[in-house]
């Protein structure tokens, strides 16, 4: 396979554990503006707070959990609501009593995840509620990082923005007992990547995955976590926005380049060629990885871009234009068909545009039961790292 392949030449069939890979994704947007009615009816509830009143947060009311807009309300033997003019698109919400304190769980008190629907027309469903959250004590998070996880330094100092920030570390096993270096991979939401007590929603499991793959003979690698910070939609948005303020993307990268990458090729040892330099994120955090790799083509030459929220950076796409003809790297994109009715169609329209415009190897995955979050996002870190230390293929796929 030639080294130049891109997302627009290379078509190949794939097959991959459970899954058949295929390589074009052919999106209908027929009826993309039409107007739909959502009635939900609660059948099932449980026992106690008999005279609560249950609410409907989601995508579609800004995720407000007390909205009066958004109440059940007693329709014959059950409680119904009714959402009109909604337009086609994925939808995901919860079910409340008032307030995020008051959420759904299953029967046992376990969190749920955000229920979801594709709409695509009027539509009646019915749901049943297992228990609530706050009927439950509440279980105390545990540490879960392996051994071979560190925080580097509690309060990293980062010029570039006046700030400090936790960094983790991730050695892996047998560093300390040789003299070999190790390619390295950046990775943003820091708190998110090793540790369940210091996760938000999850955490991505990536030490367990890596400890596991080098016990089988895999390649090794370094992993280097920044946490993000109170500021963390202007430092991993390259471009300034109307709702969410001044932009503070490139400084952020301006960091790792200028840094934190120089600070660790000194003290570890590192392979510090652009060919051993990674770098991944999800969300926002896919967003700047993606901007690093189009402004750093001699730094950084490979990237998982995760679920990337291209929609707060339509320039994006520009910038893709004019600098696309400089990136040679690898480009691992993720999508899940559970995430925003947008996502998909984003990141395929950027992915053609490089395709178009460099000699970059594209992986494109879109996951049926993929959503926007940290489970998903583990569940396709293996793949993205096999892919980035093996030999690399160029394919969009998608999962039957």
């Amino acid at each position: 396979m030639s080294s130049t392949s891109t997302i627009n030449t290379q078509k190949k069939m794939f097959f991959n554990k459970t899954s058949f890979l295929v390589f074009m994704l052919m999106l209908g947007c027929m009826d993309a503006f039409s107007q739909h009615e959502l009635r939900l009816i609660m059948k099932a509830l449980p026992a106690t707070h008999p005279g609560d009143s249950i609410y409907i947060a989601g995508s579609f009311n800004n995720w407000d959990p007390g909205n009066e807009k958004y109440r059940f309300v007693k329709l014959n033997e059950n409680l119904s609501i009714n959402l009109p003019g909604l337009e086609t698109g994925i939808y995901s919400f919860k079910f409340t009593r008032g307030n995020w304190g008051k959420t759904e769980s299953d029967s046992s008190g376990k969190d749920i995840g955000n229920r979801i629907i594709k709409l695509d027309s009027d539509t009646l469903i019915e749901y049943s509620i297992g228990g609530w959250k706050d009927d439950f004590p509440e279980i105390p998070k545990q540490h879960t990082a392996s051994q071979n996880v560190t925080v580097m330094d509690t309060a990293f100092f980062i010029p570039q923005l006046s700030r400090t920030r936790r960094i983790w570390i991730y050695l892996p096993p047998g560093y300390a007992d040789s003299k070999k270096k190790y390619p390295v991979l950046y990775m943003h939401d820091g708190q998110n990547l090793f540790d369940e007590l210091t996760s938000a929603y999850g955490e991505w499991g990536v030490d367990e995955c890596l400890d596991s793959l080098i016990n089988k003979g895999k390649p090794a690698c370094i992993v280097i976590g920044i946490d993000n910070g109170p500021k963390r939609l202007n430092e991993y948005n390259p471009y300034d926005n109307t709702e969410y303020g001044k932009a503070e993307g490139e400084e952020y990268v301006n960091f790792l380049v200028e840094t934190l990458k120089p600070y660790i090729d000194k003290k570890y040892r590192t392979l510090s060629s652009k060919e051993n330099t990674f770098i991944a994120g999800s969300s926002v955090g896919g967003l700047i990885s993606y901007y690093a790799m189009l402004r750093y083509p001699d730094k950084f030459g490979k990237a998982g871009i995760f679920s990337p929220s291209f929609w707060i950076a339509p320039d994006i796409i520009n910038l893709t234009d004019s600098f696309a003809g400089k990136v040679n790297g690898q480009f691992f994109f993720f999508a899940g068909e559970k995430e925003s009715d947008s996502m998909i169609p984003d990141i395929k329209k950027v992915a053609d545009k490089l395709g178009e415009n460099s000699s970059s190897l594209i992986y494109f995955v879109t996951d049926p039961e993929g959503r926007h979050n940290e489970a998903s996002w583990r569940k396709w870190f293996e793949e993205f790292y096999l892919w980035i230390t093996g030999n690399g293929l160029s394919y969009q796929i998608k999962l039957n």
